[in-house]
């Protein structure tokens, strides 16, 4: 596995500037839905001279939404993006932002990337004036990063058993424990049965208070 270099964290947009990002579906989760243009983004960006991510353009693959969607299939992939995260405004409360999808590229994942890249959306959030983050999601791993970032488990959950978690949070650890609790009434993988159960024996991560 190799070395994650130093990143810096960068607001590509927000929903209405409509910047897409394209990422290789090799290297990310949800890659896709990053050259869409109904959402705002931001990334984590590599800082090295390692060809491994050195792209010669430090805004490859990052475009507006005014370029023409047939032609996004033809630009270079994003390589100094190691993470990103898309999100919009809800539809019926202007002053809460929903976390649509948080993905990290598949090499660097488990070193705090996405955490950190969530509290970064989340300190730029509530400066720009939103009151509330939201983001559901459908696994143990994605519900431990969140929590990482400051979310917590609101109890609820979507129309497709998403869990909702949300940012400013009065969670406990008692909450962390029964919104985890949850996944294992699902049909997970040893190894999501496995973290479930270690994070219910010693208990949530510490938080990421700012990036």
């Amino acid at each position: 596995m190799p070395d994650t270099p130093p990143v810096t964290f960068e607001l590509l947009g927000w929903p209405p500037d409509g910047p897409t990002v394209r990422l290789h579906h090799e290297r990310f989760s949800y890659a896709g839905k990053f050259v869409m243009s109904s959402t705002g983004k931001a990334v984590a960006r590599a800082r090295t001279d390692d060809d491994e991510y050195e792209s010669g353009d430090a805004d490859a693959g990052i475009v507006s939404a005014d370029l023409d969607s047939s032609k996004r299939a033809d630009l270079p992939y994003a390589t100094d993006v190691l993470a990103a995260v898309a999100f919009n405004e809800d539809r019926t409360d202007a002053s809460t932002l929903w976390l649509r999808y948080v993905t990290v590229d598949r090499a660097h994942r488990g070193r705090g990337l996405g955490p950190k890249l969530v509290g970064f959306v989340r300190d730029a959030a509530l400066e720009r004036g939103y009151d509330r983050l939201q983001i559901a999601v459908n696994n143990p791993y994605a519900y431990d990063a969140l929590w990482k970032g400051g979310f917590g488990f609101t109890g609820e959950t979507t129309g497709i058993a998403e869990l909702v978690l949300e940012y400013p949070t009065q969670a406990t650890t008692e909450t962390y424990r029964r919104g985890l609790e949850r996944f294992l009434e699902r049909d997970l993988t040893d190894g999501e049965r496995a973290f479930v159960a270690r994070r219910l024996e010693v208990g949530p991560p510490s938080r990421i208070d700012s990036t």
